[in-house]
């Protein structure tokens, strides 16, 4: 299947993927993803809110919604729905061989996932590449919020303990106000390679290094020679 939506509610064959927290691996209690960003970064600011408030909030939106995509609240305050992430990746990322899923690719393809309000960011990355098999680590992706305002449009990288759900609730229903984008983190945020990977780095420098300082003894050879020639030319007797 290849219809761009999974489910983090439930674990089948059809990589339908669990809200429950004990689905997903804890990341490490350690430094979290850094690098730059389009804009500078915005920290989670919102405070919790009481299941009075979650309740209308979650009505409200629910009202809002055209495409049926509605939000269900629990008894216990937590609540589920759906966003959806358009992968916008530079390169094909690597799959398990043989895993015969469409790779996420192309660039735009949109991803709906249904998901729970305990959902983070990371868990939904995470999701994401299993989904298409992605045996690239987690560290080496992103998930950003594109808000628009004012006529111009902001993106911001959203910190792996971020709730999306809880973004898309306040924002509304509407993918022009709020919408999530996947992208690979940008050149220079080294701590996501592993080691093997930055060694073939340095020997792709180290050989184009090679190359141009050969290019670069080539051309003042032939200026010398040139040189020489020149001045051969000036003191040839009459």
């Amino acid at each position: 299947m290849s219809s761009g939506y999974s489910s983090l509610e439930e674990d089948a064959e059809d990589f339908f993927f669990t809200a429950r927290t004990s689905f997903f691996r804890r990341a490490p209690q350690g430094k979290p993803r850094s690098g730059q960003q389009d804009v500078e970064k915005e920290k989670e600011t919102h405070s919790y809110l009481s299941k009075e408030e979650i309740k209308e909030k979650v009505h409200k939106y629910n009202l809002a919604v055209t495409d049926k995509l509605k939000m269900t609240l629990n008894s216990n305050g937590i609540y589920t729905g759906f966003i959806k992430v358009q992968m916008e990746l530079c390169r094909p990322p690597q799959t398990s061989p043989n895993s015969g899923k469409l790779s996420p690719s192309s660039n735009g393809c949109m991803n709906t996932l249904h998901i729970s309000s305990t959902n983070t960011v990371g868990e939904v990355i995470e999701a994401l590449l299993k989904k298409f098999l992605v045996t690239e680590s987690p560290a080496k992706f992103a998930l950003y919020k594109r808000c628009h305002r004012e006529d111009q449009v902001y993106a911001c990288k959203l910190s792996d303990r971020e709730h999306p759900l809880y973004l898309r609730l306040v924002a509304g229903p509407r993918t022009d106000t709020l919408s999530f984008v996947l992208r690979e983190h940008e050149i220079g945020e080294w701590e996501a390679f592993s080691l093997p990977e930055l060694q073939n780095f340095l020997r792709i420098l180290d050989k184009e290094e090679d190359e141009q300082l050969q290019n670069l003894r080539r051309r003042y050879v032939a200026y010398r020679h040139k040189l020489e020639e020149a001045l051969r030319e000036v003191w040839k007797p009459d």
